[in-house]
């Protein structure tokens, strides 16, 4: 399908029409950015689409792609059928990715297509049966892409540019998300309004401005990544994501992949490291001018001073003598403060007891301050560039962890079903099959079996006990038909598939009435009057209308089934009438009896060319055991007549 048609293809769409379609194409990017979509099976890309179910975007997806499920399964029943197939595969899902991907499985005629999924399931299984299973489960429960993240503003760092022109570059970028924008041609006072904020990004094209003395101030080309003039713009999206990378590296190494996110968590903690070097000056500064006080005020008593000093000290003057025992006290608290800060100034006037200067003390901050912003920055550029340099392939490693989920998922049901792979043939052998509901079921009591429609014998009836399997051997029979051609291994222990164009399951109708039964014969009638080749199931469809009637209905169908190359099995219990007016093989599910708890005891594995008896005695005598009184009297007195 070309871009130029998706469009069109959309439009034409049951329930989507041209103003639905260009929501569509509008929000997702355009025809081209569809057209990915529908080639990678990106079902959450449309049901994120407001006004757009999941449902709708499945049968949208299904349109695009020409999934023929719609063509294939043609009855209510079957319909069912292929959704409880769908819901047990799901429940080994635990990605979104993979839930959508198994929405979208459905049966096909393209023999290449279900023999490629054939093989891809089957390898799977294989996979998983040598895996951690229960780890791996735990690591991909909801499993996502990476999220991007909303920018934080920070209104104490800004972006410094030279002209309108690359004001509105950044602006495109969106990096005024991020920080306020200055332009350097519109500010007057620019050297003080930059000492308003801890550190200034320039972003220059020509460099005219003079940075050397501007401690709260880095340059980066205009031209440079974007991640380079905002690290943020990745740090804060590997941050947010750090989780998840975590996860996809755990998987990566059990599935024994190499990984780009390696060093993800040791780069993004360089960052982390250095912002926990933080000081307190302000304590180690008076922690300083406490062991000074204490030590002028022991040296101070030990000095002599004669009468010149004394002037010296009653005209605010420090006599050499005590100046000298201020140097040393002073420097030794420097050295303290320089070797627990690492940053050499006095904060001291030369009085006593000491004095701090303030002034000193803020532009010392403001300098360090700006000093640590900008150390900051070089390390967060350093990061984002070692980050930005692996983001892509980060990306692509998550996608394939929720590729390796959907396969996770199919090899994880086959392999815990112990599903096999089906032969495609021009008949239906089943050899040890088993129902879905009892594929996990263990003990002696579930009963597997085996089943042949072949030509001539292309259609058959099936009698038996109540409660002896024909219904479920009915559904079993219509699941691993339609499991065969979605390119899914079967539960059974072999099987041969004929590959066909339609499926009809029509379960157990009660007694309808005249209106009824005439929409029902308009479904069922012309079922036979098309050239497609077809699976057609009918469980007890006498209770359509009076005996006679049914007998003809069914009768004629049969006939017109056998002559075609379609296939069909029919649970009756009036086979005998049908017998007289057509040439049918008739199959039989016998019961044996009752065991010691009068549940019946029944061979599940239809005899070929028997009619197996109704059993209602066998019944009876269970509901008599199970039953006291005057009622038990009532059925010992209607046994007696068996």
């Amino acid at each position: 399908m070309g871009a130029a048609a998706t469009n069109l293809e959309l439009k034409n769409i049951k329930g989507v029409g041209e103003k639905l379609s260009s929501k569509i194409v509008q929000h997702v990017g355009g025809e081209k950015e569809l057209n990915r979509i529908i080639k990678e099976l990106d079902l959450e890309k449309i049901s994120s689409i407001e006004g757009i179910s999941q449902k709708k975007s499945i049968e949208i997806m299904n349109q695009l792609l020409g999934n023929p499920a719609q063509k294939f399964l043609k009855s209510d029943r079957a319909i069912q059928l292929y959704d409880e197939i769908i819901e047990k595969i799901l429940s080994y899902s635990n990605t979104k990715y993979s839930e959508n991907r198994i929405l979208l499985l459905a049966p096909s005629k393209n023999i290449k297509a279900i023999k490629k999924q054939l093989s891809f399931v089957m390898n799977a299984k294989e996979a998983v049966s040598k895996l951690p299973i229960s780890k791996l489960q735990k690591l991909m429960k909801n499993l996502h892409e990476p999220q991007e993240v909303r920018p934080k503003f920070d209104a104490s760092k800004a972006i410094l540019v030279e002209s309108p022109e690359d004001y509105d570059y950044l602006l495109d970028l969106k990096l005024n998300q991020y920080y306020p924008i200055i332009t350097l041609s519109e500010s007057m006072m620019i050297e003080e309004e930059l000492q308003n904020y801890e550190l200034i990004i320039y972003v220059y094209t020509q460099g005219f401005l003079e940075v050397d003395d501007s401690n709260n101030l880095v340059m980066i080309n205009k031209d440079s990544p974007v991640h380079e003039i905002v690290p943020e713009i990745i740090l804060d999206y590997f941050n947010h994501n750090k989780k998840l990378f975590e996860k996809v590296l755990e998987i990566r190494k059990i599935l024994g992949k190499d990984s780009v996110l390696e060093d993800v968590v040791t780069i993004l903690e360089s960052v982390d490291s250095f912002k926990l070097k933080e000081i307190d000056l302000d304590e180690i500064i008076n922690s300083s001018k406490k062991i000074a006080d204490n030590e002028l005020k022991e040296a101070i008593k030990n000095i002599d001073i004669d009468g010149d000093e004394v002037l010296d000290l009653l005209n605010n003057e420090i006599p050499p003598k005590i100046g000298k025992i201020f140097d040393k006290i002073i420097t030794k608290a420097k050295n303290t403060i320089k070797s627990e800060s690492g940053i050499d100034f006095d904060p001291f006037l030369r009085k006593y007891p000491l004095e701090l200067d303030e002034n000193e003390i803020e532009r010392i901050k403001q300098m360090e301050s700006s000093k640590k912003e900008n150390r900051i920055f070089d390390i967060k550029s350093t990061v984002a560039s070692q980050l930005g340099a692996i983001k892509e392939k980060a990306i692509i490693e998550v996608k394939e962890a929720l590729e390796f989920d959907y396969g996770f998922c199919l090899g994880s049901f086959a392999h815990e079903y112990n599903l096999s792979p089906p032969k495609f043939a021009n008949s239906f052998k089943l050899k040890g099959a088993l129902h879905l509901e009892l594929g996990l079921e263990k003990g002696d009591n579930i009963q597997r079996v085996d089943y042949d429609l072949s030509v001539p014998d292309n259609i058959a009836l099936l009698t038996g006990a109540n409660s002896g399997g024909k219904t479920t051997l009915l559904e079993t029979i219509g699941q691993i038909a339609i499991m065969a051609q979605m390119g899914l291994p079967v539960c059974a222990e072999s099987a041969e598939v004929k590959l066909l164009d339609e499926m009809y399951h029509f379960s157990k109708k009660r007694s309808l009435d005249a209106g009824a039964f005439e929409s029902f014969l308009n479904v069922f009638i012309p079922i036979v009057t098309t050239d497609s080749e077809k699976l057609v199931l009918l469980d007890e469809l006498e209770g359509i209308t009076e005996l006679e009637a049914a007998v003809k209905i069914i009768s004629s169908f049969i006939d017109m089934i056998k002559e075609s190359k379609s296939f069909g099995i029919i649970v009756t219990h009036m086979a005998k009438e049908l017998m007289e007016y057509t040439d049918i093989r008739v199959d039989g599910i016998e019961a044996k009896g009752l065991d010691e708890k009068y549940e019946l005891i029944v061979d599940r594995t239809p005899k070929m060319n028997c009619l197996a008896r109704s059993t209602p005695e066998f019944i009876l005598k269970r509901i008599y055991e199970n039953s006291e009184g005057k009622l038990k009297e009532v059925y010992g007195e209607i046994l007696k007549k068996f």
